[in-house]
């Protein structure tokens, strides 16, 4: 995961007007931690196409946070924007939002939907995914990537003669299985040791 700060250099994030997006292996989208004024602006210096935007986290309700939206979304809309943009934060947030399509006239050319943060609340794409913890001064995000798979070791499953079919991708899966003898085929004996998930936690402080 790649994350570049748009407004702040510091990597731990303390700050609730931090500006920042999530680049993740394997997705062609871009997740960004709130929206500071001059985002999109910031974006494409960074050679990020906001069309690639399909995620806006709005930590807090401040103008620092939400100043670049109305630009953005209004470029997302004249860039031909197809795919859906979803939208998470605080409950006056749908509220802002209902403002900005009726001020700037805009009819978005792509779904906006709008998404209430609160905790325990997920949010996911694919394999990757946040979750969102709201305790009395500040946020906690922890974004959660998952690793690589064992490798299957094919050799092996030549050794116990078992034949190419559905029988691989179980195992691959995690399935174990038991002979009519009573011998116990067992999947992590198949695969490579699996790496647990790697996880990174944003704190945003309100003080």
């Amino acid at each position: 995961m790649k994350i570049i700060h748009l407004n702040y250099n510091d990597f731990f994030i303390q700050h609730i007007k931090a500006c920042f997006y999530c680049k993740f292996r394997n997705l062609k989208t871009v997740w960004l931690f709130n929206c500071c004024n001059g985002c999109q602006h910031y974006l494409m210096k960074q050679k990020i196409k906001i069309s690639q935007v399909s995620k806006i986290i709005i930590t807090e309700m401040t103008i620092c946070n939400i100043s670049g939206l109305p630009g953005l979304l209004s470029s997302l809309s004249l860039s031909n924007k197809k795919s859906a943009v979803h939208i998470y934060g605080p409950t006056d947030l749908a509220k802002y939002l209902e403002l900005i399509k009726k001020y700037s006239k805009t009819n978005f050319r792509y779904n906006l939907y709008f998404h209430q943060l609160k905790t325990n609340y997920i949010i996911k794409d694919h394999k990757y995914q946040i979750y969102c913890l709201k305790k009395s001064i500040y946020f906690e995000f922890i974004v959660t990537i998952p690793s690589n798979k064992g490798k299957f070791k094919l050799h092996k499953a030549k050794q116990w003669q078992i034949e190419t079919g559905p029988m691989y991708g179980k195992l691959k899966r995690g399935y174990d299985f038991m002979l009519p003898d009573g011998t116990t085929i067992s999947s992590k004996d198949f695969t490579d040791r699996h790496k647990k998930d790697d996880q990174i936690s944003f704190l945003f402080s309100h003080d």
